[in-house]
């Protein structure tokens, strides 16, 4: 479930809105107001539940052969995804929603990547929400490794430290870091 030319999405388990209004997200870093979106490069990132925390790592153009290797597997694509063993069955169960909007009212936001896109005026749907489907299988139709684990820190210290271009969303609702994660 990506975008096509024109376009930007918004993925929500809500299938009932109508019009997006900017509004100061409560997890927000800066003040603005803004009506949130994904292009096709970060649409991935959010084929997930709302909450699930999530650890994503993909091939840049700074990305070395060995960060390549060990952190994404050889072989096996351009993209990984990590959460939590906890969240698989919300993975298979969640009912996402994609809601294809208008690209001209966006802008890129974010350094030194943009990871989203951004409105400062209220946005209306160019349809119906379309149901997503099982993210699970979306993943696996993209080519995207979808890893299970029992704690995300490790990897995503990996992650991290790497070349690899990243995301991290909700790590606030992972696992806490063990002690010993914490004094390292």
């Amino acid at each position: 479930m990506r975008p096509v030319a024109g376009e930007v999405l918004h993925f929500s388990e809500d299938p009932g809105i109508t019009r997006f209004v900017p509004h100061v997200a409560a997890t927000a870093q800066q003040p603005e107001a803004y009506v949130w979106a994904v292009d096709h490069e970060q649409a991935p990132s959010y084929w997930f539940p709302r909450q699930c925390p999530r650890a994503m790592a993909w091939v840049g153009g700074e990305t070395t052969a060995a960060d390549r290797e060990r952190i994404v597997g050889a072989g096996c694509g351009e993209r990984v995804h990590a959460v939590e063993f906890g969240w698989l069955a919300a993975m298979r169960t969640t009912r996402l929603y994609a809601y294809r909007l208008p690209a001209g009212p966006f802008r890129p936001f974010g350094e030194p990547y943009p990871h989203a896109m951004v409105a400062v005026e209220t946005v209306v749907p160019l349809g119906p929400p379309e149901p997503v489907g099982d993210l699970v299988d979306l993943h696996a139709a993209a080519g995207i490794q979808l890893r299970l684990l029992g704690d995300l820190w490790p990897f995503w210290d990996e992650v991290v430290a790497s070349s690899l271009r990243f995301s991290g969303i909700r790590l606030r609702n992972a696992r806490p870091r063990t002690a010993a994660q914490r004094a390292a």
